[in-house]
């Protein structure tokens, strides 16, 4: 229930109708003062969720530990004691993803060298070159041919512009120094692939003429990234619910029965997102008790089983399918849905690179 000031006029400020207590019998609106302090406009929202029957907290309970139970509850019928789905999944959403913001700023502010992409490449070289000395000198044996291997990357390119037939797919976009001495090899070893990866070269070079930090990449990248994906998924969860349609009996379930079991699996999913996340930034303050690193590792696996296993519960109690037949159409619309999501993430991926700057 709202904690919002009652007015003493007893007139409803919607539709003029006598309001006898709280709420307008003629359309429900709230009898309260039209202007509430500052802090209301932030409280009434989470308010909604936890008003007087415990709406909210009734809803989490058997979305986390009732798999299944409440989409069927929801589509039977009895839906004024619980959150709607749609409403339940835009507030879980924004709580991760608001609490992600927090951990990718954390997790960049402990990274903060000046490292470009060009000194990266450089590194690179050297740290390998000396892993193989390090490595095998404590053998007192020095391996010619994996430090031979390693320089020959150093001078790879100089071969490759002496000779004009060399195969440049077995040259990596770091050998080169700029686009322009890229293109001067890669013209004329034309191919569809490097038509398509084509951006991306240029957007690297770009970067790197730039000198651009790579930590700032990173953090360019992350913030992009988790920019977009709230919208990518929220845009994926219709297809989740069209491969459940295909996988179902078309005359017992409607597209809108998998729409709502939809909502409420990926708002718990939402949830163990969440658990860990907390948990990520909660990790460095008390990562030097042995007991939080126990305890820790035991909630990371528990939940990911829990995770795992969630789905096929779910989805046997809510089709109420024979347990065989549940678990095959489970294994075939995971996997359907793993290859789908994995061409969304990947195109996400890509989308996020095109826009650093």
């Amino acid at each position: 229930m709202s904690h919002g000031k009652l007015r003493e006029d007893k007139t409803c400020l919607n539709c003029g109708h006598f309001v006898e207590e709280r709420f307008c019998p003629h359309c429900g609106q709230e009898n309260t003062e039209n202007r509430q302090p500052f802090h209301y406009l932030f409280t009434h929202f989470f308010e909604d969720f936890t008003h007087y029957d415990g709406q909210f907290w009734k809803t989490m309970k058997y979305l986390m530990f009732y798999p299944g139970k409440l989409t069927k509850i929801f589509l039977s019928g009895k839906r004024q004691g619980y959150v709607p789905p749609e409403k339940l999944y835009i507030f879980i959403s924004f709580v991760t993803f608001f609490i992600a913001s927090f951990v990718g700023t954390n997790s960049h502010s402990k990274n903060s060298g000046n490292v470009s992409l060009d000194s990266l490449q450089k590194e690179i070289l050297k740290k390998e070159i000396n892993q193989d000395l390090l490595g095998n000198g404590s053998n007192g044996v020095l391996d010619s041919s994996k430090l031979n291997s390693q320089l020959d990357r150093v001078f790879r390119l100089d071969s490759i512009q002496n000779d004009p037939d060399a195969d440049l797919s077995k040259t990596k976009l770091f050998d080169f120094n700029s686009l322009a001495e890229y293109d001067s090899i890669s013209l004329d070893n034309p191919s569809f692939i490097r038509k398509i990866f084509r951006p991306y070269v240029n957007k690297y070079f770009e970067l790197k003429d730039k000198q651009v930090p790579l930590n700032k990449i990173a953090q360019s990248f992350v913030s992009i990234f988790m920019h977009t994906f709230p919208k990518a998924l929220f845009f994926y969860l219709p297809i989740f619910a069209f491969i459940l349609y295909l996988f179902h009996n078309k005359k017992k379930w409607w597209y809108y029965d998998h729409g709502v079991f939809t909502l409420h699996y990926f708002s718990f999913l939402l949830m163990i997102a969440t658990l860990f996340l907390i948990m990520n930034l909660i990790e460095p303050s008390l990562h030097a008790y042995v007991w939080f690193n126990h305890l820790s590792t035991w909630i990371y696996t528990i939940a990911m089983i829990y995770a795992g296993i969630y789905f096929f519960i779910a989805h046997h109690r809510f089709y109420a399918t024979r347990k065989r037949r549940s678990i095959l159409i489970g294994i075939l619309v995971f996997i359907v849905n793993s290859f789908v999501f994995s061409i969304l993430l990947m195109i996400l991926v890509s989308i996020s690179l095109l826009l650093i700057h």
